[in-house]
């Protein structure tokens, strides 16, 4: 999947992983069978509510490494991408937390996935990781090297960040993200997990978006209530938190809630 051929109003939906092997709150007695089982369930409630592609990121492993995550993870992320993949219907998406876009695309070249979300991909950003500096130089020339069809999604206005020096016009930061980072497409989120996402900053970013040829999804914040409303403007959503057993980012995907979701998108198509 190209960012190019993303559905019109795609919802894209979260497989938020449990701590992977070497995480602080990895359940060792369960082990890496245990994450597997419990992404399966999520990935095919999703896909059995009708999303259009699932993200498969692994978000129980904080603290987050900033740029380069262990060998093991990316061998734990592989082996999980592959089994989603396999369970699913509809295109499969890696992030790796926090910034490790070299890693997302190595595991979503080996197992087929069609793209990868970068958080930071140029510029700087402070963290709670410290800060986080964009290597697209790196990343879209690993691309070529592997020769994977693998789409760009990167971040503008990243969420639990603040600049590291004077904020960058979001208008900016799309023309610098696609025409300098030649990413495929972007991302705007509210400023964390589960915000919503400011109006007049989806609007500013739709707009360069449009402008630059490329789609722009919207992040975080997105609810069945909301979502009719925010396709309006953006090309897509990517949900998580609206997703899951009341509404709780690390609980459960719910099918009935992703069907809630979905079909809030689909009338607006």
């Amino acid at each position: 999947m190209s960012a190019q051929t993303l559905p019109e109003n795609a919802v894209v939906g979260m497989v938020h992983l449990d701590p992977l092997p070497g995480a602080p709150n990895h359940d060792a007695a369960g082990g890496l069978d245990a994450v597997r089982d419990a992404a399966l369930d999520d990935a095919a409630a999703l896909d059995a509510g009708g999303v259009d592609a699932v993200v498969v990121e692994n978000f129980g492993d904080a603290p987050f490494y900033p740029d380069d995550v262990p060998k093991h993870t990316v061998a734990s992320m592989t082996t999980l991408v592959d089994a989603v993949a396999r369970e699913v219907s509809v295109p499969v998406g890696v992030n790796v937390l926090r910034n490790d876009a070299e890693a997302a695309l190595a595991v979503a070249a080996a197992t087929e996935a069609s793209f990868v979300r970068v958080n930071v991909h140029v510029g700087a950003r402070v963290t709670d990781q410290g800060v986080v500096t964009g290597r697209a130089h790196e990343t879209m020339r690993l691309r070529d090297r592997l020769d994977a069809d693998v789409a760009v999604f990167a971040d503008v206005g990243v969420k639990h960040s603040a600049p590291l020096g004077p904020e960058t016009p979001l208008k900016t930061a799309v023309e610098e993200v696609v025409g300098r980072g030649l990413a495929d497409g972007v991302v705007v989120s509210g400023p964390g997990t589960g915000a919503p996402t400011d109006d007049s900053d989806l609007y500013t970013v739709a707009r360069a978006a449009r402008e630059a040829g490329v789609p722009a999804l919207v992040g975080s914040g997105v609810t069945a209530e909301t979502v009719a409303e925010t396709l309006d403007r953006a090309d897509g959503v990517v949900v998580g938190t609206a997703l899951k057993e009341g509404g709780e980012t690390t609980a459960p995907v719910s099918e009935s809630r992703v069907r809630a979701v979905v079909e809030a998108a689909r009338g607006s198509r």
